[in-house]
């Protein structure tokens, strides 16, 4: 399996990189597969890859999801993706599977107008649970998942309002919702998109794992942060949901395993046609 992944870091120190990393060559080792991976640094070096990979999964990042519009590295990244489109949209049978995770999820959903993209009131960080929608539900990627199950969210800015029309004309679905806060007046954000047969997005990270969640929460800074904006009562969930296989472990030993599963499916079908 020829993978391809986009780094959009923009050289920020990260947990999502080695996560998708590690994710990546345990299933390459479980299904006793090849695995080429090559990575792109996307912001800085302006870095896309080409047509030839199977598979392509764009990380998370920092910062405005609005204010690079129209950047140089933006005009390369959606060449790439709109190229990758129209490659699954015309006749070649073997298609290119991707997914989008938080700050790609949100540019992308910025570029094509499928929702607002906007600032939160307060950033959203730790451990949560995201309901399915109807089609969430339906989605083979999920299955395997409760409904709500639990994410990890690291985010400063939202998709809301979606915008119906396009997401029909673009054959797209919601998948999940943020979580229902009776006691807050505000609209739940998207957080997972169908986009097509071959591309799904979620803007939570399902590469997270619960020992590098646990450490990044445990270093003192963090805790800091996280005490002062959300309590310290609310830092203690945070670290007994990291314990419970059935949240965290769980969402990260599925999601993402789901979707390289369906990829290596096509593959061999392509293979055998």
């Amino acid at each position: 399996m020829k993978v391809a992944l986009l780094d959009m870091y923009e050289g920020v120190e990260n947990e999502g990189m080695r996560c998708i990393r590690e994710l990546l060559i345990q299933f390459a080792e479980t299904e006793q597969i090849p695995l080429q991976l090559n990575e792109f640094e996307v912001r800085r070096q302006r870095q896309v890859p080409d047509l030839s990979y199977d598979v392509y999964i764009s990380s998370g990042g920092p910062g405005s999801p609005v204010d690079s519009a129209g950047s140089a590295w933006e005009q390369a990244y959606f060449r790439w993706l709109d190229g990758v489109l129209e490659w699954n949209a015309g006749p070649n049978p073997r298609k290119k599977y991707v997914f989008l995770i938080c700050h790609s999820f949100q540019v992308v959903c910025r570029y094509y107008e499928l929702g607002q993209v906007c600032r939160r009131k307060s950033a959203a960080f730790g451990v949560f649970p995201v309901h399915k929608t109807a089609g969430g539900l339906e989605e083979p990627l999920f299955g395997g998942l409760p409904d709500p199950f639990h994410i990890v969210d690291s985010r400063n800015w939202q998709v809301v309002q979606p915008n119906e029309a396009r997401l029909a004309a673009m054959g797209a679905s919601i998948l999940a919702i943020e979580k229902e806060r009776p006691h807050v007046p505000l609209e739940r954000a998207t957080m997972a998109i169908r986009f097509n047969p071959y591309m799904i997005g979620t803007q939570f990270h399902p590469e997270a794992d619960a020992p590098g969640m646990r450490k990044h929460l445990l270093l003192p800074a963090k805790k800091q942060r996280v005490v002062a904006e959300h309590g310290a009562e609310k830092y203690d969930s945070m670290l007994e949901l990291l314990r419970e296989p059935d949240k965290i472990p769980l969402t990260h030993d599925t999601l993402l395993p789901n979707f390289l599963h369906d990829a290596l499916l096509h593959q061999r079908e392509y293979q055998y046609t």
